[in-house]
């Protein structure tokens, strides 16, 4: 199976897969009866309807007898207070004489405040002959004859019903009887009008008639009732437009959240619901809000997962043409010190030189290739280690100016061998740095010698330090030919030659400045190449410290 099967058999679905799925959206016209908003307003319509049905029901059944106890009690109030101020004047009640000007003038008061028409008299036979005597108010003659009238019968006893309570040929109906009054519901035919009446006799003897208009409330109940209707009327048109508006500001926000959760299955996570109310549409908004987020973090874990998992099968990709490519490039490198040893070993075997010295250069030969060999599988299994994460990288904290001596002492003798000059530009106090010493070592020693096996001209191996705040940049420039400018990158692609003939003359394999590039990025430092007038320049850079000499080392193991 290909990386690319792989690939099409192992993607999970993604959000860009989810997209491209055709989800169709149902569409919800929401009219008519359906709405929110036009429910509320028939609700409301419909409640404000039915109170008024309410309110004229009991206005018309239980208005009028409430009225009429209102009104009864009020006269009872105003009896209350009339035999009281008859009782207060003393002069009044035990001599006969008039009531006094105060006593009047609270009469006068109780009758206004309560719209009660009040009369106070005496009453007098003499020989069958009945005679009225009026204390309050004073009245004509042709008053007088009205009250007798209407008041004849109270005192003699006749109430004017037919024994039920009903009115009779008086027009009168008994409301209220109590034993120092009565309290009537009369019928004015001349006046053609309702009174409300209370007769009484005070404990002075005195007798009291109070009478009151009843039927100004059946008018004002009338009045009352056509003004609930237009009332009603408006105010429902009123609450049927308020409602639209209130049935809005609920309707809106749903509306709002609807489209939200819209956008959300279409993967669309930027629009949120703007939460201004702690109500239940609040909290819905809020609740939208979060389930954006949480379904957002989800699409990105998604994201993130089908994102490593496609750098896994790239990396198996990958793996799998290094393993071709490496297979291939030792094969290569391997075929020309496997055939020349081949060659040289059948010529020993076929004996094709006698003398001593032609078998010596053979076994030379061979030995040397071998050797050749030898390393390159070295160097290609530390390659290997390297780039697989199999070795271990032990940060510690050592001097870096003491290693570059120690191997340019090692080198020294190959130097001397090729007429070099190899020397640091200056001399260095000890500079600490953290790092893998002995993979800093590898890659001064392949700078080094692959500086020797280049140098030309004036025959210079230069070592440089330069210490910054926090790096120190090592460097190592030989004087020689530069490096095509367009193959520059390609130095640490192994097996990559930029002069194969040369390579192979001083048995290199091309694979020292990848083991190079492979160290500095498993400690994650920076390392590279520049061309000079007269030269290259190969350099690395590493982290230092900024503890004294003397502080404890600190050993860090990255896996």
């Amino acid at each position: 199976m290909t990386g690319e099967d792989m690939t099409k058999t192992m993607l999970p679905v993604t959000t860009k897969n989810i997209k491209h799925r055709h989800i169709k959206h149902k569409k919800y016209a929401i009219q008519g009866f359906h709405s929110i908003r036009t429910k509320l307003i028939l609700i409301m319509i419909l409640m404000m309807g039915l109170t008024l049905l309410v309110f004229s029901f009991l206005n018309y059944t239980l208005l009028s007898p409430f009225y009429a106890y209102s009104k009864a009690s009020q006269l009872e109030h105003s009896y209350q207070e009339v035999s009281g101020i008859l009782e207060n004047d003393k002069e009044y009640t035990k001599n006969g004489d008039e009531l006094d000007s105060d006593s009047q003038l609270d009469l006068e008061i109780i009758g206004q405040n309560s719209s009660v028409t009040i009369y106070v008299f005496r009453v007098t036979n003499f020989w069958g002959v009945t005679n009225y005597t009026f204390d309050y108010p004073r009245v004509s003659d042709m008053q007088k004859r009205i009250i007798e009238d209407l008041t004849q019968n109270y005192i003699y006893g006749v109430d004017g019903t037919d024994g039920h309570g009903q009115m009779g040929g008086q027009g009168r109906k008994l409301i209220r009887q109590k034993k120092a009054y009565n309290i009537y519901k009369v019928y004015d035919q001349h006046m053609g009008s309702h009174y409300m009446e209370l007769f009484g006799q005070t404990q002075s003897g005195a007798f009291v008639y109070l009478r009151t208009n009843y039927q100004s409330m059946n008018e004002n109940i009338d009045i009352f009732n056509h003004f609930i209707a237009y009332a009603g009327v408006g105010v429902m048109i009123l609450g049927a437009i308020l409602m639209i508006f209130v049935g809005n500001s609920f309707a809106q926000p749903i509306l709002q959240i609807t489209e939200i959760a819209k956008k959300m299955s279409e993967l669309d996570f930027n629009v949120k619901y703007p939460v201004k109310t702690q109500d239940e549409i609040g909290v819905l908004g809020n609740s939208i809000n979060m389930l954006s987020e949480k379904l957002e973090g989800t699409i990105s874990e998604l994201k993130t997962a089908n994102n490593e998992l496609q750098q896994d099968i790239e990396k198996k990709t990958q793996i799998d043409e290094m393993r071709k490519e490496f297979l291939s490039n030792v094969s290569h490198e391997l075929k020309t010190p496997i055939a020349l040893i081949q060659g040289y070993a059948e010529g020993l075997q076929d004996n094709i030189n006698d003398d001593e010295e032609s078998r010596n250069f053979y076994c030379e030969v061979i030995i040397d290739e071998a050797n050749k060999m030898n390393k390159m599988v070295k160097k290609l299994l530390t390659l290997n280690q390297i780039e697989f994460g199999n070795n271990q990288v032990t940060f510690e904290r050592f001097d870096i100016v003491g290693l570059i001596q120690n191997v340019m002492n090692s080198a020294r003798l190959l130097a001397d061998q090729k007429e070099a000059a190899l020397y640091m530009v200056e001399e260095y106090d000890p500079i600490y740095v953290w790092a893998d010493e002995y993979m800093i070592e590898e890659v001064v020693t392949n700078y080094i010698s692959n500086a020797i096996n280049h140098v030309e001209f004036e025959k210079k191996i230069e070592v440089s330090i330069k210490q910054t705040h926090d790096l120190v940049h090592v460097s190592v420039f030989n004087t020689g030919k530069c490096i095509p400018e367009d193959e520059l990158d390609k130095v640490w692609i192994k097996f990559y030659k930029v002069d194969k003939a040369r390579t192979r003359a001083y048995g290199g394999s091309g694979i020292g400045l990848s083991i190079v590039k492979a160290i500095m990025d498993s400690m994650h430092q920076q390392c590279g190449v520049i061309n000079h007038e007269d030269g290259v320049e190969f350099w690395i850079e590493l982290d230092t410290s900024n503890r004294d000499d003397n502080e404890e080392e600190c050993e860090i193991t990255i896996a």
